[in-house]
């Protein structure tokens, strides 16, 4: 009987020896995802805008729905969000993007656009992704309206009291 369990323990033993210590990561190294034309696809997400983005090496241009970003985004803090994952992984002006979004307000859309932007960065250059990940740009923000009850004016607004 310990013979058999000697046989089965030196089994399990070579097997364990195949797979990662507890500090180590049993994940392969990741792959950049490209296209045919070099370019990187993700979507990001915000409230309810939803944003198609793709990336591809350039001179820093962004188009979103077929215009350029200053026409689209106006205001200059949704323009800075949008710039924001180039800064932190310091590939500012090098690459070029190409946004569809639809759904929900400004500055949702700058959000989901800004989503999309850092996901096709990893994408596209694997290396980035801790950077991302630790400046929070990889991570969807949860945060949605809340839904209108019955009996109130607004979510939680009550209609107006009138003693008389």
């Amino acid at each position: 009987m310990s013979e058999q369990m000697t046989g089965t323990l030196a089994d399990l033993k070579t097997l364990v020896q195949g797979t990662p210590a507890a500090g180590e990561s049993a994940e392969a190294p990741r792959t950049p995802k490209r296209d045919e034309f070099g370019r990187a696809y993700a979507t990001g997400r915000r409230k309810d805008a939803v944003a198609r983005v793709w990336v591809k090496p350039g001179k820093g241009n962004i188009e979103v729905n077929g215009k350029p970003v200053l026409k689209y985004f106006a205001r200059p803090v949704l323009r800075m969000l949008l710039s924001q994952p180039f800064l932190v992984a310091d590939r500012y002006q090098q690459f070029d993007v190409y946004a569809t979004v639809s759904g929900g307000g400004l500055s949702g859309q700058a959000g989901a656009v800004r989503h999309g932007i850092s996901r096709a960065l990893t994408n596209y250059e694997p290396e980035l992704r801790s950077i991302l990940k630790k400046a929070g740009f990889l991570t969807r923000d949860p945060r949605v309206v809340e839904r209108k009850k019955y009996g109130k004016a607004k979510a939680r607004r009550s209609f107006q009291f009138s003693k008389r």
